[in-house]
């Protein structure tokens, strides 16, 4: 059986990601390290199979996308489809959020992302 997350292979790429993360997801993890939202466990540039997620949780395999303007261009939005419905075939929940969202009510996305994670506890066995 081979591994799923965090692949050897994809190392460099996650790397390469972390180090060159748009603002949008620099101002979304700082309010999600060191569990900093309701003691959660997020990772940065997590790698399910061969993509790689912005924030993760194994916890309560959850990911959360913040969606740049490049998502949205012609051919996009199905590339994310397909890769969205991969990711849930595995168990994987995703949370998105836009990158006006962020600039505009980082405050309003910390709410939302709180209020999955409680809803997600409440849910899923310890």
């Amino acid at each position: 059986m081979t591994k799923l997350y965090n692949q050897t292979s994809q190392k460099q790429k996650r790397q390469t990601l972390r180090n060159n993360m748009p603002s949008s997801e620099k101002i979304v993890w700082a309010k999600l390290r060191n569990q900093q939202i309701e003691s959660c466990k997020f990772r940065r540039q997590y790698s399910i199979d061969r993509f790689v997620v912005d924030f993760y949780s194994s916890e309560l395999r959850l990911a959360i996308e913040i969606d740049g303007d490049s998502h949205y261009q012609d051919g996009v939005p199905e590339y994310y489809r397909d890769r969205q419905a991969f990711l849930e075939s595995k168990g994987t929940r995703i949370l998105r959020f836009r990158n006006q969202e962020v600039y505009q009510d980082i405050d309003g996305v910390v709410d939302k992302i709180r209020e999955v994670i409680c809803r997600l506890r409440e849910v899923t066995p310890p």
